[in-house]
């Protein structure tokens, strides 16, 4: 079949596949939709019937409150959506994260949703599907993103947690899969002391635990001695590092935990005098091994910097249009 699927079309407020009547990751309430995270902009409240997996579904309801009707579906499982067969496959990105394969009439679709490629203790590992038509992402869609390796980030968090035994590091990071991400890269380094998170982490990380991610030792920064939190890692959304919340922390030194830490005027913007380059997003090189790696027909670009992707893609002789989705905005998550 040559040129897009006839049954598959995207609008600037999801993807819509036709013969199922069914919006993937839509940004209004629509009848049905297909969620490939919990991240805000991807998952919204107000759709009748939703169908993801169950770790995502258990977070949009605490993020959200529940949906009339929820479908789960396990990694690797599927489901017919009026002749459309629909699977969800680990997309590596946060706690539940996947990829949405759709399968109608011989012809295969694989949405992305967001994903990344290299290890995380906190969530499943990435999974190639082969496809006809490749809808990926593309946060990080220019080859001078190039995230370091991931342990060399956290040995600079922990040397710095070494160099300032009378105050604490304070690490801004997501609520969802960044600071629980965090956590689990600290625990696999060998460090086991408590760690201290602002309120509104607290939640997610336990649902985490209740998933089988194990946090360590997590306590409340929220009353706490001042003199506790001397020599300790302290996580807060990035939108608390400079309130008045964290003026009563012991000379805090302020980090922050995104790909977009490799941009050093965002780095001064906020504030951050220690910036961690650790991204749930695939970087350029993961991007591009990952069209290689699926051998799609044809690649459709939904967000990010898709100039240089689909530039890539000419390159290599490989069919690509972007998608004009609106919404995808959520970036402190990267």
């Amino acid at each position: 079949m040559n040129g897009a699927p006839h049954w598959i079309e995207p609008f600037p407020h999801g993807i819509y596949v036709r013969p199922a009547d069914a919006w993937i990751d839509p940004s209004r309430p629509v009848p049905r939709a297909l969620i490939t995270h919990g991240h805000a902009d991807h998952a919204r409240g107000g759709h009748d019937a939703v169908w993801a997996t169950p770790e995502t579904l258990d977070i949009i309801n605490l993020r959200y409150g529940r949906y009339t009707g929820e479908n789960a579906v396990g990694y690797g499982d599927a489901v017919d959506l009026n002749g459309v067969r629909v699977s969800f496959h680990p997309a590596g990105h946060v706690l539940g994260s996947a990829q949405i394969r759709l399968e109608f009439q011989g012809e295969t679709v694989v949405v992305t949703g967001d994903f990344k490629r290299r290890p995380d203790p906190s969530c499943a590992p990435f999974e190639l599907v082969p496809c006809d038509i490749f809808i990926t992402e593309a946060t990080f869609g220019l080859p001078v993103f190039r995230h370091p390796p991931t342990p060399d980030e956290i040995a600079k968090l922990l040397a710095m947690l070494e160099a300032n035994p009378h105050g604490c590091v304070l690490v801004g990071a997501y609520a969802l899969g960044k600071a629980q991400r965090v956590i689990a890269e600290l625990r696999d380094a060998g460090f086991h002391d408590p760690i201290y998170l602002h309120g509104a982490l607290e939640k997610m990380c336990a649902l985490y635990g209740e998933h089988g991610v194990d946090l360590g030792e997590l306590r409340p920064v929220a009353g706490t001695d001042k003199s506790e939190l001397m020599g300790r890692v302290i996580l807060a959304p990035p939108s608390a590092l400079a309130d008045r919340w964290s003026r009563r922390l012991p000379d805090p030194v302020t980090a922050m935990a995104s790909g977009w830490m490799r941009v050093r005027a965002r780095a001064r913007q906020r504030g951050v005098e220690l910036p961690l380059i650790i991204s749930d997003h695939a970087d350029w090189d993961e991007l591009t091994q990952t069209i290689r790696d699926v051998a799609p027909r044809e690649v459709w670009v939904t967000h990010g910097r898709e100039e240089a992707l689909l530039r890539w893609c000419q390159l290599h002789q490989i069919r690509a249009r972007a998608l004009a989705l609106v919404g995808r905005e959520d970036e402190d998550d990267a």
